[in-house]
């Protein structure tokens, strides 16, 4: 009777200890399923991230660039309305050339405007360089603004004559480059005075006073 309990007791620890490693086993099996999958969530959250940061970058640098091509600055161009002449006189006389920018975006100009008159074969020289070597000047003109360039005409051998009609072309960024022209200015027609000689045209300029200064007759 002693032997048989004895043997029913080793039977029965043998069964527990048997159930209590079958339950440590599962326990370790889902504790390490666990990691890998919170590994493996971890690892996705990181790439979708990554790919988010791809695209947000990605999408900066194209609005970017059509930032900066929306911002391209267009050439000026002439026209018989765009481009005025008015002649001052005095001892600092001088003839001013105005022109108007009459769109609605910003323009820019090269250097000077090249004035050929009375269809003379060669334009007026520059007073600042010369056609085969620029100063490089370039000057944005804002939508509905102006710009000017001065001809001297304080000596009688810059006054010269009245003049009948003007060619007018537009500088590009080199010395033999033009951007747009020509266009004529009739004076006749516009029933304007201007008398230009042996002068020279100066650069353009952002204001009157800028061109008169650099034509030296500016106060």
């Amino acid at each position: 009777m002693t032997a048989r309990r004895s043997r029913s007791r080793s039977a029965a620890y043998a069964a527990l200890a048997l159930g209590l490693a079958g339950s440590l086993a599962l326990t370790g099996c889902n504790s390490h399923s666990s990691k890998k999958s919170k590994k493996s969530s971890s690892s996705s959250k990181k790439s979708s991230s990554k790919s988010k940061k791809r695209r947000i970058i990605g999408g900066g640098a194209a609005a970017a660039g059509a930032g900066a091509a929306s911002r391209r600055v267009p050439d000026c161009y002439p026209s018989t309305y765009k481009v005025t002449f008015s002649q001052q006189t005095g001892p600092k006389s001088h003839v001013a050339v105005k022109f108007k920018n009459a769109t609605s975006r910003d323009c820019k100009l090269y250097n000077a405007p090249l004035l050929r008159f009375n269809n003379a074969k060669a334009p007026l020289p520059l007073l600042q360089g010369t056609p085969g070597h620029l100063d490089g000047t370039r000057i944005t003109v804002p939508a509905h603004g102006y710009a000017y360039a001065v001809i001297p005409t304080n000596t009688p051998a810059t006054k010269g004559t009245e003049q009948k009609s003007v060619t007018i072309d537009f500088m590009g960024i080199s010395a033999s480059s033009v951007t747009h022209g020509p266009v004529t200015v009739n004076f006749a027609e516009k029933r304007l005075h201007i008398s230009v000689g042996k002068s020279k045209v100066t650069n353009w300029s952002s204001s009157i006073h800028g061109a008169q200064l650099a034509g030296g007759v500016g106060n």
